[in-house]
């Protein structure tokens, strides 16, 4: 199993090759280089990895080497091997950029410890560069219903076979799965696009005025009709028509559009005039039409010419990192904000999450993201869980005691790091604690320093 990549350097040829070995044997990839311009020939933007250097090294010393590292690959993971007189100057390295430091004599299984991390950073890093890269690529229908899943890649494929037939369809779906999107992009793409796509929420208007809303009114018509109305059948005129939450229509209403459907008319309240209509009818809904109690069956043959079924998400998790990179991106972008790395473990409770709001509550989650400089996914998706400010903190939470005390120690960790800008050496002063120790709950807590760091701005 191979770990990751590292590029090692030491100009030392017995520590070079001892520490090559064991890293080969922790499953890691090794570059090893006895001169660090020889290493710089090794590096770009793709290099998979991590660096490993030592700082004392003839000709260019460590710390040269990882600015120049770093300006081959901007967030290059560089872990630097400093003697115990260079402690003070490898801290400084690290508000510089260094991942890490380690220091003579180390012990193999620390080293190998700090290489993981630094390795998973390395590869999420490499993975949001990959998503940004597929999002900016896409074009037509691509930009516009994203997913790598088969489930998306065969609706693709079918809104344009439909799109081009003109039919009435029928979109199934879960709420918040997307149907609103997938009936625009059927009309974006069939020959009516340039005629308006109108969209209309059947659940969503009052009983009494969902017959003016589709169908328009003349001047007087009832009580309030100060002035002629015109509904949305005829709006939509040679264009797309979207009645979604078709299931809640009443039984009455039900008659008058298949009426409007087979003969291509409507009449509007108050009028004796029939107004031809040209339109396609996109129905969306969450319930099974075909054994509805209360939908009527020749309104139901009458759309169902074609049907497109939404999977949930929850059914296509390998679509979610995806998702969730575009809408945050998309929220940092219109508030001039800078999206901050999406870790491993938010990316794992992204995909271990139900979704019962699919693409809808998703969507709202990374926006809260993109907004948020510090909560992690999971306090994003189970606020019940969040970490609350002490003094309104609940006493009563039906948290397990080990739960609240992780919640507390992380957020005092979190505090220390911003306090302090991710300088580790006055972390480890303010808590008392020996470097061994915060690194190990760091690990626990999956902490990254370098957020601290970026958000100082160095």
């Amino acid at each position: 199993m191979n770990r990751g990549q590292v590029l090692l350097v030491d100009d030392d040829p017995v520590i070079r090759q001892s520490t090559t070995l064991w890293l080969q044997m922790a499953g890691f990839g090794v570059i090893a280089c006895d001169r660090a311009r020889e290493a710089l020939t090794h590096l770009n933007e793709h290099f998979p990895g991590v660096v490993v250097s030592d700082v004392r090294m003839p000709e260019m010393d460590g710390l040269q080497f990882m600015q120049e590292a770093r300006a081959i690959i901007p967030e290059l993971p560089v872990i630097l091997i400093t003697g115990h007189g260079d402690v003070d100057m490898a801290i400084g390295a690290m508000r510089d950029g260094a991942y890490d430091f380690i220091e003579k004599p180390f012990v193999p299984e620390r080293l190998v410890e700090t290489i993981n991390r630094a390795c998973e950073k390395r590869l999420l890093v490499l993975e949001n560069l990959r998503l940004q890269q597929d999002l900016a690529s896409r074009s037509g229908i691509d930009a516009k219903i994203i997913g790598i899943s088969p489930a998306i890649q065969k609706l693709r494929r079918d809104i344009l076979k439909y799109a081009a037939l003109n039919t009435n369809v029928i979109i199934y779906g879960e709420t918040g799965s997307g149907k609103e999107l997938v009936a625009q992009c059927l009309h974006e793409f069939s020959p009516r696009s340039e005629r308006n796509f109108v969209p209309i929420n059947c659940g969503a208007i009052p009983e009494n005025l969902i017959e003016t809303e589709l169908f328009g009114h003349e001047a007087g018509a009832f009580t309030g009709a100060a002035k002629k109305r015109t509904g949305k059948f005829q709006h939509a005129d040679g264009g797309t028509l979207l009645l979604d939450e078709i299931e809640s229509m009443s039984a009455s209403l039900q008659v008058k559009i298949l009426r409007s459907l087979q003969e291509g008319v409507i009449e509007p309240l108050g009028s004796n005039k029939q107004v031809p209509v040209d339109l396609r009818i996109v129905a969306a809904s969450k319930a099974d039409l075909s054994v509805e109690e209360n939908f009527r069956q020749d309104l139901y043959y009458r759309l169902n010419v074609s049907c497109l079924y939404l999977s949930p998400l929850r059914e296509r998790i390998e679509d979610i990192p995806l998702l969730f990179e575009y809408y945050a991106r998309q929220a940092a972008t219109q508030h001039g904000r800078d999206l901050r790395r999406i870790t491993r473990q938010d990316l794992s409770n992204l995909q271990q999450y139900a979704w019962p709001g699919n693409v809808r509550e998703l969507k709202n989650i990374a926006v809260r993201y993109a907004l948020d400089d510090m909560l992690p996914v999971a306090d994003l998706i189970y606020p019940e869980t969040a970490i609350e400010p002490l003094s309104n903190q609940r006493l009563e939470s039906a948290l397990p005691l080990a739960a609240q005390v992780a919640n507390f120690e992380y957020k005092v960790i979190c505090d220390a790091l911003q306090q302090h800008k991710g300088n580790i050496k006055a972390v480890m002063e303010m808590l008392d604690l020996p470097r061994r120790t915060l690194n190990q709950k760091m690990v626990k807590y999956q902490i990254d320093r370098s957020q601290f760091i970026d958000s100082a701005g160095e």
